[in-house]
């Protein structure tokens, strides 16, 4: 004996239940955590607050200093010989000629598109400035230039500044 239903209808009515129950399951909020739950924001608070007054640890660290207190207190300990004068080359080239311009005039590449003009260094005020001011810039930056701190060790950044002595002064380069 046949049943009034065939096989393609039982299918129909299978999938059309199917349907009913999948409408009601996503009606279901499970999703909704995600937007009324709350909010994770990660690093929002240090993960170890140092105490006043103590220093950095990691190797090479130095400690905070202002600019005026390393122009006052900080002198280049590296002398002016052609090795450093080439590493503080191509540390100048890569990081600093964009701005300051080859041969240290603030007529780099980008200059034109900076809101301030970079420092002529070859004429400015660096020139009569003690290394220890030209070093800090480096660091921290100034107001218009960005720190480099991270971009290079200190010694690297010495090196930087042997090498804008040789540009402000070309008979140090030569000894």
């Amino acid at each position: 004996m046949t049943s009034p239903c065939s096989y393609p209808t039982k299918a129909m009515l299978l999938a059309l239940a199917m349907l009913a129950y999948a409408s009601a399951a996503a009606a279901f909020p499970w999703d909704t955590d995600m937007y009324r739950g709350a909010t994770v924001r990660p690093l929002t608070e240090a993960p170890r607050v140092m105490p006043d007054g103590t220093l950095p640890t990691t190797a090479g660290a130095e400690p905070p200093m202002t600019r005026e207190q390393m122009t006052a207190i900080e002198h280049n300990p590296l002398p002016p010989n052609p090795d450093d004068l080439a590493a503080g080359k191509t540390l100048y080239l890569n990081n600093c000629a964009p701005c300051h311009g080859d041969g240290g005039h603030g007529d780099g590449p980008v200059a034109h598109l900076l809101k301030t003009p970079p420092t002529d260094l070859i004429a400015g005020a660096s020139k009569d400035q003690p290394d220890g001011y030209i070093y800090g810039a480096i660091r921290d930056g100034t107001e218009a230039m960005p720190s480099l701190a991270d971009a290079m060790s200190s010694h690297e950044r010495w090196q930087v500044v042997v090498f804008v002595r040789s540009l402000q002064n070309p008979s140090v380069a030569g000894k």
